[in-house]
């Protein structure tokens, strides 16, 4: 048959009737993905029943809106699905045997079109109106359409006026295609969603991960909403995702993102698809800032790898105390392994890269998110080994090149108070934290999530603090350890040579009605070390605290102690402290000159070469 060409694209529009009478029994069928699903005429053959729309295999690599390939609208003598994602409508009736799942990776998905082990008979892809020089746009749906054009003997092409005009790889000539549709359904859009309570407070844990400089990957969905206004202070971010969504073009016009510090295509934010709003769609019509490519390019492990300081993130449904993942099912994007795992790839190549799941600690009817260990949920991720971060709203836990023991410990204190007890309980029978650790349940409700600070000091050395916590253990003892004899003795007052598991478990496990401790640490989030900790303990009788510190000496004479000493003041004023007591001994010079830079009322003896301050708070 002629190719149109051109100047007579228009004289090759049909109705979608006549598109289904080219279609043969026993045909492969390829589909627009996604945002970019020809609506219009899979709308009319999904719901006609004519003899030649028989036995007819469709490949799509994503369903999104309302073209549903489910057992519903699957008739088994007309219409059999072939997916690559395990987490699409193939989970629900791929027992049924309509559907055949091809387990790959999303780079790879253009091989294997390319290859031919898919035989792509027709492609059917919805397209922007041609120019003036007879090329069409892709629009929001970059992903393997060309390929499969290529490769199919029939290709019709679903103009839709409403797809904005995109740039990258994503112009079609006229000449490629065989017919025309005129679409008469609007591509598929989605509004941002309202994060609640729970997901906004995830999402301002996540957003104190993430550096300046940091190159960015997102979804869609009430996480990554809730994450955009916290980036927004951030500076050169890069965009190297999937999806583009309303999040991160509102994070693009806020100036966070430059693009400046990638690799591959530096100074715009690299892309396959986008979903979101018609605002979206709009912003994105012949917008040069975003470049959209095939997953063999986004998706390419090594290509991300390039990008410096690479953030995967994805949200996950539920997780175990071992760092095992179960992605969601649910909404209009589903993350399936084979993307997960080629993003995990290239964070675990990029300098300075970092992988973050973040979830709820409970979901919305209340039940744990964070479970013992994942038996039977779908959709999993299995490779613990690239799991570096897991965040909920009570905070990060760190898994990269942990213990099991450790990875246990961090995940029971970022889930929900209420769960601790119970995951306590099976950690100990499972044998993965010890038989003998201590658990308050009191304790776990009062932990003060909320004391975060950073500050940068003399040197340009940069500490960020926050509250112990029982999954610090392990950090402490190597802390501990660090420190001189002469820096132990300061602190404890007696020569203390060892930590075992029992004193550090009682040291680091703390009744927050009755004290208060607050550490110190270098470096980045997923490989941090503890260089400072402070406390105070609350005298019932008298109403004041008595306060000690133990920091490292390579960080002492650069302003910590006075810091940590002015954050612990702050909190003991707000616990109805009246002040300080201290014991130092009287060649602790430092010391003493940290608590006589607090400039307040100071009481101080001497007595067996031991200093004994007593420290007034102004009302």
């Amino acid at each position: 048959m002629e190719k149109i060409n051109k100047f007579n694209w228009q004289d090759h529009l049909v109705s979608p009737e006549t598109v289904l009478t080219r279609i043969k029994p026993g045909m492969t069928v390829f589909i627009g993905t996604g945002p970019a699903s020809p609506r219009t005429i899979m709308k009319v053959l999904l719901n006609c029943d004519v003899h030649n729309l028989r036995d007819i295999e469709f490949v799509q690599l994503t369903v999104l809106g309302d073209i549903v390939l489910s057992a519903e609208k699957l008739n088994a003598p007309n219409y059999r699905v072939k997916s690559f994602f395990s987490g699409f409508v193939a989970s629900h009736t791929i027992s049924s045997g309509l559907v055949d799942l091809i387990p790959a990776y999303s780079s790879e998905i253009p091989k294997i079109i390319r290859s031919r082990k898919i035989p792509i008979d027709v492609a059917i892809v919805q397209i922007t109106p041609p120019n003036e020089a007879g090329y069409c746009s892709l629009g929001v749906a970059v992903d393997v359409a060309k390929e499969a054009m290529e490769q199919a003997s029939l290709v019709i092409g679903e103009v839709n006026t409403e797809m904005p005009f995109t740039f990258g790889d994503t112009f079609v000539s006229t000449d490629d295609f065989d017919l025309f549709v005129k679409s008469t359904k609007a591509p598929v859009t989605y509004e941002p969603t309202a994060a609640y309570e729970q997901m906004a407070k995830v999402a301002l844990n996540v957003a104190s991960i993430i550096k300046n400089g940091d190159c960015l990957s997102f979804s869609h969905g009430a996480l990554f909403d809730a994450l955009v206004p916290h980036l927004m202070n951030k500076k050169d971010l890069g965009v190297h995702s999937l999806y583009f969504t309303d999040a991160l073009a509102t994070l693009v016009k806020s100036g966070a993102v430059t693009n400046s510090r990638k690799a591959p295509f530096r100074g715009k934010s690299l892309t396959s698809y986008a979903i979101g709003s018609k605002a979206l769609m709009k912003w994105l019509d012949r917008n040069p800032l975003v470049e959209f490519q095939g997953i063999d390019w986004v998706c390419n492990p090594q290509l991300i790898g390039q990008n410096p300081q690479f953030v995967a993130l994805y949200e996950a449904r539920k997780v175990d105390l071992l760092g095992s993942i179960a992605f969601p099912l649910q909404g209009a994007v589903v993350t399936g392994p084979g993307e997960v795992i080629d993003f995990l790839k290239g964070a675990e190549a990029s300098q300075d890269g970092c992988i973050i799941i973040a979830l709820p600690s409970r979901n919305m009817k209340g039940e744990p998110n964070i479970l013992p260990v994942l038996m039977d949920y779908p959709n999993q991720l299995r490779l613990r080994e690239s799991v570096h971060l897991i965040v909920t709203e009570y905070g990060v836990a760190n898994l990269k090149w942990r213990t099991l023991r450790e990875r246990a410990q961090a995940m029971i204190d970022i889930a929900h108070p209420d769960d601790r007890q119970y995951l306590i309980d099976q950690a100990r029978e499972k044998k993965f934290i010890y038989s003998n650790q201590i658990f308050s349940p009191v304790s776990a409700h009062l932990y003060p999530a909320h004391i975060v600070q950073s500050e940068t000091f003399k040197g340009g050395v940069t500490l960020r603090f926050r509250a112990i916590k029982p999954s610090d253990e392990e950090s402490m003892r190597r802390f501990f350890y660090r420190c001189s004899d002469e820096m132990r003795f300061y602190r404890f007052f007696y020569s203390i040579k060892t930590m075992s598991h029992d004193k550090m478990q009682e040291y680091i496990n703390i009744d927050y009605s009755k004290e208060f401790s607050v550490v110190a640490l270098t470096g980045n989030t997923e490989d941090e070390r503890i260089v400072a900790e402070a406390r105070f303990v609350k005298d019932e009788r008298t109403s004041y605290g008595d306060v000690a510190f133990l920091i490292e000496e390579t960080y002492q004479g650069i302003g910590v102690g006075s810091y940590m000493l002015n954050l612990l003041m702050s909190i003991a004023r707000e616990q109805g402290i009246k002040g300080f007591s201290a014991e130092v001994i009287s060649d602790n010079h430092p010391m003493m000159k940290v608590f006589e830079k607090a400039n307040l009322p100071l009481d101080a003896r001497l007595e067996n070469g031991v200093y004994k301050l007593k420290m007034h708070f102004r009302d």
